[in-house]
């Protein structure tokens, strides 16, 4: 996990080099009991490149779930404006590595690893040329491994395994 996030840490930062960066929180996320931030820099008039990151402390089927998770993003701009603004479609991959735990008697833990992608489609607007709004959707398919570190393999990992769909709307500053 720590080599993914330095090798995507120095990618990102490789391709500082226009003035068009955008810091956004996704509100949608602690629906989840989620935290999700993410940084987008244009490369270009008519694409960015997006890193996002996230925690999680989610819980559902008496599994709880709790760790990071990485999901870098290409968006091509498809509208006339210039990037980071207008309708776009993104195919992104994603990276999650969470400590799992049985909420029933058990005491059941483990650790889940998992990788996948999908696309996304999206708007994005800037006001007063600094305030972005940001809204999204698109299919995901993600395949993990459950790795029991004690207790029994009992664990409920269909909310971040197989497919779903990943959705946003983010507020943001744009500088």
């Amino acid at each position: 996990m720590k080599k993914c996030l330095l090798v995507l840490t120095l990618v990102g930062a490789g391709i500082l080099t226009s003035n068009a960066q955008v810091l956004k929180i996704n509100i949608f996320s602690p629906i989840v009991k989620t935290f999700n931030v993410q940084y987008e820099q244009a490369v270009s008039a008519t694409s960015s490149f997006q890193l996002g990151v996230f925690y999680t402390g989610y819980s559902t089927g008496g599994t709880s779930f709790k760790g990071l998770g990485i999901t870098p993003e290409y968006r091509f701009y498809l509208s006339d404006t210039e990037a980071p603004q207008g309708v776009y479609v993104a195919p992104f991959v994603r990276y999650m590595n969470f400590k799992l735990e049985e909420d029933d008697v058990s005491n059941s833990k483990a650790d889940f690893n998992a990788f996948g992608g999908g696309l996304i489609l999206g708007k994005q607007w800037i006001f007063k040329e600094k305030i972005a709004l940001d809204i999204f959707i698109g299919p995901i398919y993600t395949s993990g491994n459950v790795k029991v570190t004690s207790g029994s393999d009992t664990f409920d990992t269909g909310a971040f395994d197989g497919f779903s769909v990943r959705s946003g709307l983010c507020f943001g500053y744009k500088f």
